[in-house]
């Protein structure tokens, strides 16, 4: 995938500050520690475009990056939403956060659909459980984008794929074991966001 361009294009901390709808948008959704932003600069293939930190929680607004690829792909938006989970936040700016996801996950007319990133070493939770729920009942296709598989063996990698695949009952093409210090699974991940209309 040669990316000709990208750029961050718009920053929001409410749905009155949303772009207007149009080029085709991916949601990246996560954990606050799943390794979010180095996904989105792998994916993109620059080194720091999405900011990264050592300290879950700092995506705290949403972040729209405009992505020009060679043709016939051409432009789309990734759309970098607030992670949830381990952020060190008060309840109430957690709960602001969900609300801001969910506003813009609810009836986008230009979202294609939503990349959830999964830490291969960690189990699926109940948050990631009703996530997935919540999007197909409106009809978001969903990609699993298994993080961080770097850091474990081939042997040890293989096997949480399987339970992770069992765990989650989305079709196997949908889930994508990915690594952003290697680049493992970025080309089968964009293949993955065309098929889903991008």
């Amino acid at each position: 995938m040669k990316i000709l361009r990208a750029e961050l294009a718009v920053v929001a901390s409410q749905p009155a500050q949303y772009p207007r709808p149009g080029a085709p948008e991916v949601a990246m959704l996560g954990r606050s520690n799943v390794g979010k932003s180095s996904l989105i600069n792998r994916l993109v293939q620059r080194k720091r475009l999405a900011r990264t930190s050592g300290t879950p929680g700092k995506t705290r607004l949403v972040h729209w990056y405009c992505v020009e690829r060679a043709r016939p792909k051409g432009e789309l938006m990734l759309v970098d939403l607030p992670g949830y989970g381990w952020a060190r936040v008060p309840k109430a700016e957690r709960q602001r956060w969900q609300q801001l996801v969910e506003s813009f996950l609810d009836g986008r007319a230009s979202l294609r659909a939503a990349v959830l990133l999964q830490d291969l070493r960690r189990d699926i939770s109940e948050d990631e459980e009703l996530l997935i729920a919540w999007l197909a009942q409106r009809r978001i296709p969903v990609i699993l984008a298994l993080t961080k598989i770097d850091k474990l063996k081939p042997m040890r990698r293989a096997a949480r794929v399987r339970v992770l695949t069992e765990q989650i009952g989305l079709p196997r093409e949908c889930i994508i074991p990915t690594s952003a210090e290697t680049g493992t699974g970025i080309a089968e991940l964009w293949h993955a966001i065309d098929a889903l209309g991008s």
